[in-house]
C-alpha cells in the first residue's frame, strides 16, 4: 500500500506564491510518474503538471509560466512551486502518482486565492 502526504496548502492573495510538496512512501517499487490534480467546486478535476520518471513535464495551459513541478527520486517525493497565483487557482489540489502499473491519490490540500 502507498501513503501520500502533502503539505503546503493555505491562503494567500492574488500575486503571491506557494509550494505544495507530496511525499510518498509504502510499497512502492517503481515510480513511472508523479503530478497535481485540482478540483474547485463544482468542476471537474483537471491535470494541472506532471513529471515522468525521464524529467518530461507537462502542464495545464492555465499555468505554464506561473507553476514548476519538481521531484525529489530519493525521497519520493513532488513539488509544485505556484508562483503569480490567481482567484482561479483556487481548488482542492491532489497528488497523484503512477507507480508500476497502479496509481495513487493524495488527500487534497486548499489553496485559496483572494484578496
Amino acid at each position: 500500500q502507498v501513503q501520500l502526504v502533502e503539505s503546503g496548502g493555505g491562503l494567500v492573495q492574488p500575486g503571491g506564491s506557494l509550494r505544495l510538496s507530496c511525499a510518498a512512501s509504502g510499497s512502492i517499487f517503481s515510480i513511472n510518474a508523479m503530478g497535481w490534480y485540482r478540483q474547485a467546486p463544482g468542476e471537474q478535476r483537471d491535470l494541472v503538471a506532471i513529471i515522468y520518471s525521464g524529467g518530461r513535464t507537462n502542464y495545464l495551459d492555465s499555468v505554464k509560466g506561473r507553476f514548476t513541478i519538481s521531484r525529489d527520486n530519493a525521497k519520493n517525493t513532488v513539488y509544485l512551486q505556484m508562483n503569480g497565483l490567481k482567484p482561479e487557482d483556487t481548488a482542492v489540489y491532489y497528488c497523484y502518482v503512477v507507480h508500476g502499473a497502479r496509481s495513487s491519490w493524495g488527500q487534497g490540500t486548499q489553496v485559496t486565492v483572494s484578496s
